[in-house]
């Protein structure tokens, strides 16, 4: 299997569920074709059920692919990664990385990388509608709620450079002091910027993608990873990809793997590290029932690496609670663990962490009585992606040629993909890099990877 802290093992077996998991068990698909032989030829194979794998495949079939010559392969249950593991969060970054990406890839490609994230709400928004996907998507806005003066004084220093760069600052608002308190309800802000941002039902998401290629004639065979890919002996320009239940002959293969891309490509080993993140659902009390649900999202910092997201959904006022993953009030033993593939259990420490957290945050929450079924509902775990400068694996593998990449997405897919697999199917279909309108930083190169070998940036998630 490998190593479980490293992107060269298979997903877990005996993952847990999350919140959206849960709630998603009717989906007919869930365990599409799982003691199912594969067919011993196809003209794309697909390896990933996750949003980055659906959407490419659904990019392919709406570009004119027939649904019968492309394949999907799933270790485990249908969507059943990182993609259905996240805190629901649709959250482009408005400013905040500029700094960072700047350092790294220059400020027009951190212009790029920020004016993608904006695009890729508008893309699922418009996607959304456009297909009126019941994932529960709500448009909304965000709050960036500065917890400390020092990281006020970040955020500040970010802004005033990504502006004077350029960047668009027309849709973000700012405020501090008491007004910072009072438009967020979290009593110790310091200070807080808002912008466009949403939420969505992950599963729901992914899963209306998966039924969309199905019902147009693409195969998606669950508990049925890529264990191995060869050369095909007879055909050199065609690859063998082996399964549990066969080997399929192929021209084009697209990794999205994401955390485990290294599996297949064993030359990413070094530049994608999974990360184990959590999340959690709680239900409320009165203190967030009715007209004081919350309308807004959140990310409430500390610092750069110690913060919670939070999102209230609309339809059931769960709140969702997501925490960072390098919180330093954490044991070093726990900060430790995180460095896995392993998704079959939740950290009670981070769990703990986050409740108090959050009651300490909001203190009306810890002030109001907790009912019988109100509180803590569910924990979970999902494995992210971390790349060494911050931004994913996208393009064609020079070194295997028809073999191309869509991850390592840095925990921040839901602000990615969108533009990045819609980008891969272009690329997989013959067109050049310039039609994907992607930063060129996203680009997968030989050079990317020197480059990288040499020393980059710290995720900034």
């Amino acid at each position: 299997m490998g190593d479980e802290k490293s992107s060269n093992s298979l997903p877990q077996q005996t993952p847990c569920l999350s919140y959206w998991q849960r709630t998603t068990r009717a989906f007919p698909h869930l365990f599409a074709n799982q003691s199912t032989q594969v067919p011993p030829r196809v003209k794309y194979v697909v390896i990933g059920s996750g949003l980055s794998g659906a959407l490419t495949t659904f990019e392919l079939i709406e570009a004119g692919v027939k649904g019968e010559d492309v394949i999907i392969l799933e270790a485990r249950e249908a969507a059943s990664g990182a993609s259905s593991r996240n805190a629901g969060h649709v959250r482009p970054d408005a400013f905040r990385g500029f700094n960072a990406y700047s350092k790294v890839h220059g400020p027009e490609q951190a212009l790029k990388i920020i004016a993608n994230e904006k695009l890729v709400l508008e893309k699922v928004d418009e996607f959304v509608r456009k297909h009126n996907v019941q994932c529960d998507f709500n448009l909304t806005s965000t709050f960036d709620v500065c917890m400390t003066p020092e990281f006020a004084k970040y955020e500040a220093e970010s802004f005033e450079a990504y502006k004077q760069a350029g960047g668009e600052t027309s849709h973000i608002k700012y405020y501090e002091g008491e007004e910072a308190r009072e438009k967020t309800r979290v009593h110790g802000a310091v200070a807080a910027y808002e912008w466009p941002a949403g939420s969505s039902h992950p599963a729901k998401l992914v899963q209306f993608l998966l039924q969309s290629v199905i019902e147009r004639g693409v195969q998606l065979f669950t508990f049925c990873p890529g264990t191995a890919i060869r050369e095909n002996e007879s055909e050199p320009k065609l690859w063998d990809v082996h399964t549990p239940r066969g080997t399929i002959t192929t021209e084009k293969i697209i990794h999205c793997t994401n955390a485990h891309a290294a599996l297949l490509i064993p030359q990413l080993e070094a530049y994608v590290q999974p990360n184990r993140a959590q999340a959690h659902s709680l239900v409320p009390n009165s203190a967030f029932g009715a007209e004081n649900v919350l309308q807004k999202t959140f990310s409430l910092r500390y610092s750069l690496y110690h913060f919670y997201s939070l999102i209230q959904r609309k339809g059931d006022g769960t709140l969702i609670l997501g925490v960072s993953r390098s919180n330093p009030t954490l044991s070093p033993e726990t900060l430790a663990s995180r460095f896995s593939t392993d998704d079959s259990h939740y950290n009670q420490e981070i769990a703990d962490d986050a409740l108090n957290s959050f009651k300490k945050i909001f203190p009306d929450y810890a002030s109001q009585e907790t009912a019988h079924g109100e509180g803590l509902d569910h924990s979970w775990t999902g494995i992210i992606a971390m790349t060494p400068d911050s931004v994913p694996f996208v393009g064609a593998i020079e070194s295997l040629p028809g073999q191309y990449i869509c991850a390592g997405f840095n925990g921040h897919g839901m602000a990615r993909i969108f533009t990045s697999a819609p980008g891969i199917a272009k690329l997989v279909l013959g067109h050049e890099w310039s039609t994907t309108g992607l930063p060129e930083c996203f680009q997968f190169s030989r050079k990317r990877l020197s480059r990288l070998a040499e020393g980059g940036l710290p995720s900034i998630w």
